[in-house]
């Protein structure tokens, strides 16, 4: 392989290329990428994909950056007169090793349907004027013209001699997509994240990363994962929810995370299948699914079907054993309606108790929201306000426990541009770093938790993470939640995160008031003119309320001009 002279950055013991000095920057941060995933997933690799890794690092440079770009880009057909490069110069003979290779296919035959995507309509019009009755007009009518005259794929020169352009099929995509997969753990993440992370515009935690630190520790597992996106894909283009169903792979019981992807496009599909009417479907993939939502799908559709029987023998088993709050919250709403379709009689309403709330007329901003605008009503000297939302008690949380939510746990970091753990969501999240959670809830205890968060504050400054909004969080704003904050509010609120992070990340009141009188604080949900509160909302301000935290709802009222 030929060496770079210039310098290139590192990221958990990873060379990243500097994108503003070296024109082949994204050949480095390929290459960087083949050799993690020689090193690393060897033992995944087929003899094509072993070959291609061996291959590649022999040819030229100019044709491994062509194909590098190549990679990059989007779909796999590509003209020659499109890829223009300084820093490789002339296409075709840099493309020539690819093509001895086989991994670029020189003048493949395509349908007149590719041709239109390719093709300019001008040229459209130049090269089928004879057969068309009517040469202008929109690309999709030139096509409707020409569909039935010309039905056989032919190279693309062929298709417009006078063009002088060539092009070029990649046949290497699938391979290269599966090793960014494995690299990443996923299809979300693309090579631009090697030029952020240079660029600084992300910045990730370093963390060590082992033999265990990889997302697939099989082949088969990749290929699950592989095809689970083809029916995501499938979904996405319209296809029946049913027939893509019947091709979602098993999955085995030991991928943790790889069954909760399984679990979530089982949900999709079945939330697809309900709003079509085909609830028979539905049902069926809601019980295949163990998606946190799922369960109270499959009892509103049985519901939707007159099964009220199995709704609310299915509503029972949730009521007695709810997986969440929320689950909890809807099936206070479903059980009274399932009763009385079956003519039972009615249980006595939980309490829930009255939320405490106040009215504000405010004349209506003309900048600005509704928050704000009661924030700057509200606004003391010595009860200084800040609308801060979501923002504050999980910043709290992240800082104060960066060291447990970065922890090198096996299968929770297997690249280095993680902004947090691949299994956050997942139910044994918090038991899988027991210990370190409740070192970090000890600091509460002692009175090192104002220190410890100052800290990292300054350490971590800008780093990506799930909880930390390094925005919204100036030093005013924190001296003041270090200042007023109990402890003890924080662990409450810390530990109801914890419980059900996807759903409790969410719904914090909008506005908190630091106030000279125990206990140092109080929270406000604002509500503008036809506003009502959120589900999220009312689980939080309801949990506050059970543990004597002050929180109120704001109603606010126009004033007429």
């Amino acid at each position: 392989m030929e060496s770079h002279a210039l310098p290139a950055r590192g990221v958990s013991g990873f060379v990243i290329a500097d994108a503003l000095n070296d024109p082949f920057y994204y050949l480095v941060n390929f290459e960087s990428v083949l050799d993690w995933v020689r090193t690393h997933h060897h033992d995944l690799l087929s003899a094509d994909e072993t070959a291609f890794v061996h291959d590649f690092v022999q040819l030229p440079r100019v044709s491994r950056a062509l194909l590098v770009r190549m990679v990059m880009r989007k779909g796999e057909l590509f003209r020659r007169s499109k890829l223009v490069y300084d820093e490789i110069g002339p296409i075709d003979p840099a493309c020539a090793p690819l093509i001895e290779h086989g991994w670029v296919e020189r003048e493949p035959a395509i349908e007149l349907s590719t041709l239109f995507e390719l093709a300019t309509r001008a040229e459209l019009s130049r090269a089928f004027r004879p057969w068309l009755e009517r040469p202008g007009g929109r690309k999709a009518a030139l096509l409707a013209q020409l569909a039935e005259q010309f039905s056989e794929a032919r190279p693309f020169g062929e298709w417009l001699p006078a063009s002088g352009d060539a092009l070029y099929r990649l046949t290497v995509m699938p391979l290269c997509e599966r090793l960014r997969l494995m690299f990443f753990g996923n299809l979300r993440q693309s090579w631009s994240e090697f030029i952020l992370a240079d660029l600084g515009i992300f910045r990730f935690e370093t963390v060590e990363l082992s033999e265990a630190s990889r997302a697939f520790h099989s082949r088969e597992a990749v290929d699950r994962y592989l095809e689970l996106h083809r029916c995501r894909e499938r979904l996405e283009g319209d296809e029946s929810p049913a027939a893509i169903a019947a091709d979602v792979p098993a999955v085995a019981e030991d991928s943790v995370w790889l069954r909760a992807r399984r679990d979530r496009l089982l949900y999709r599909l079945a939330r697809e299948s309900e709003r079509g009417g085909d609830y028979a479907t539905a049902v069926t993939l809601y019980a295949d699914s163990h998606h946190p939502d799922a369960r109270l799908r499959r009892i509103r559709v049985l519901e939707r079907l007159a099964q009220y029987e199995q709704a609310l023998q299915l509503a029972g088993e949730a009521e007695a054993a709810p997986e969440s709050d929320s689950e909890a919250q809807q099936l206070m709403r479903i059980m009274p309606r399932l009763r009385r379709r079956l003519g039972l009689a009615k249980r006595p309403p939980a309490d829930t108790g009255p939320v405490d709330t106040f009215e504000l007329t405010l004349p209506r901003p003309l900048h600005g929201s509704v928050e704000r605008a009661v924030r700057d009503q509200l606004q003391q000297f010595d009860a200084p306000v800040h609308y801060v939302e979501n923002s504050l008690i999980n910043s709290l949380f992240g800082l104060l426990c960066w060291e447990a939510i970065f922890a090198p746990v096996p299968g929770a970091f297997f690249h280095p541009f993680h902004t947090g753990p691949a299994d956050l969501h997942q139910p044994d999240f918090r038991q899988r770093r027991a210990a370190l959670f409740e070192r970090c809830f000890q600091w509460l205890e002692s009175g090192e938790w104002g220190e410890v968060i100052r800290r990292n504050r300054v350490a971590k400054q800008g780093l990506q993470s799930p909880f930390v909004h390094w925005g919204a969080l100036d030093e005013t704003l924190l001296e003041r939640a270090l200042a007023h904050l109990p402890p003890q509010h924080l662990r409450r609120w810390f530990e109801r995160l914890l419980q059900d992070i996807r759903a409790n990340r969410a719904g914090f009141p909008d506005l908190i008031r630091f106030t000279p009188e125990p206990p140092g604080y109080e929270m406000i949900e604002v509500k503008g003119p036809g506003d009502r509160l959120q589900d999220n909302q009312r689980r939080w301000i309801e949990f506050c309320r059970q543990h004597a935290m002050p929180v109120r709802v704001c109603h606010v009222r126009w004033a007429k001009a």
